[in-house]
């Protein structure tokens, strides 16, 4: 990310980014130590180097550093350093970030996922700008601008004594909020260009042409992963669909790889596979238990033999009012109810010998509103 480069990122249609890039531009030259709260994946970071690079710092280091990633146990020499023989394996002394960062910016992302034990040897870094290394006694300046982010709710964690609260009020000298993307789907169509802006700088395959309706479905998406989501989304639309035009329905399937199965959806293709069989099925091609399982649930009904139920092609062409949605219905409605009878309305027994769930047939019976002794 380029120093021109903020304005395109940060100057976004919504009212809430406006008022961002308004906070960034008046902070950025003070020096002034900046808190920003914002949930997962939402441009954090973003906005940490645009403050850094609208700087006079711009030509210092940019150090980011996750406080979340890195195991408690190694975060105080990753951040101060440490002396020769200061534990075992220490061969040599080793600079910490903080003097990497000296004369630009330390990025303190998820500052809320630092121990209690460190945050206390912040709060006095903070205070003096001075520390010591692990394992020595010389105290160390530096000249560092602080900008430190989480998502977490730091005044929540202050009442939950995980947090220290005499450290929130040390960083939270110029707080900025970042808000989700769910409440600013106006941004996304310009960060559908600037993500495949990236791609293609990256490399990457010709990004997909969206339609009106494809670009409406993203902006309806609620985004729990934020701008993160959007931009992984975008990259498996240009691994798939490369170069080509793709939709809203499209776009639903890219979101909902793993979504929940419609069963409706679902039952209404297997049975509409069905009705185009040329032959109609014969019990004779079941197993034997199968085929008297079936016969006797289906002849519960009293009204249509078993080989009026399986022959497809004389049902549809015996009516004119033939229903498949209803047929299907009707059917389940036998099978559930037979079921209950032959396990005296034992759900869990009848679920099993349906093969269902326990509860997908308690779902069934409320949607049929078929109780235990309606059999």
């Amino acid at each position: 990310m380029q120093k021109q480069d903020v304005k395109r990122f940060l100057d976004l249609p919504s009212r809430f980014m406006r008022d961002v890039y308004q906070l960034v531009e008046r902070v950025a030259p003070l020096g002034s130590t900046v808190y920003i709260q914002g949930p997962s994946g939402s441009g954090k970071e973003i906005i940490a180097r645009s403050i850094h690079l609208l700087s006079g710092r711009n030509g210092g280091p940019f150090v980011p550093v996750n406080c979340g990633a890195i195991p408690r146990e190694l975060l105080e020499s990753e951040l101060f350093g440490y002396e020769k023989g200061a534990f075992t394996g220490a061969a040599k002394e080793r600079q910490g970030l903080m003097e990497v960062a000296n004369g630009g910016t330390l990025f303190l992302d998820e500052i809320g996922d630092m121990p209690l034990d460190m945050q206390v040897k912040l709060l006095r870094l903070l205070e003096e700008r001075t520390f010591t290394r692990v394992g020595g006694s010389k105290p160390i300046k530096v000249n560092v601008r602080f900008v430190c982010a989480t998502h977490r709710d730091l005044t929540q964690m202050i009442r939950d004594e995980k947090f220290r609260e005499d450290l929130f009020y040390r960083i939270n000298v110029f707080p900025i909020f970042l808000p989700p993307l769910k409440d600013r789907a106006d941004d996304i169509p310009r960060l559908i260009a600037l993500i495949k802006e990236r791609f293609e700088i990256q490399g990457f395959p010709p990004s997909p042409r969206l339609t009106p309706c494809g670009i409406e479905a993203l902006q309806a998406f609620p985004w729990p992963g934020n701008i993160r989501e959007l931009r992984n989304v975008l990259e498996r639309a240009g691994a798939l669909y490369p170069d080509q035009q793709i939709n809203g329905q499209l776009i639903n399937n890219l979101l909902r790889p793993f979504g929940a199965i419609d069963r409706h959806v679902e039952e209404e293709a297997i049975w509409s596979a069905v009705a185009e069989l040329s032959e109609p099925i014969s019990f004779e091609d079941l197993s034997p238990d199968v085929s008297d399982e079936i016969k006797n649930a289906v002849s519960s009904n009293g009204e249509q033999s078993s080989s009026e139920i399986y022959n497809v092609r004389q049902i549809l062409n015996g009516s004119d009012a033939f229903n498949l949605k209803d047929y299907i219905a009707q059917l389940e409605i036998e099978f559930i109810k037979t079921a209950l009878k032959d396990t005296d309305g034992s759900v869990s027994a009848a679920a099993r010998m349906l093969g269902f769930q326990r509860t997908t047939l308690i779902e069934k019976m409320k949607k049929f509103s078929i109780l235990r002794n309606d059999t």
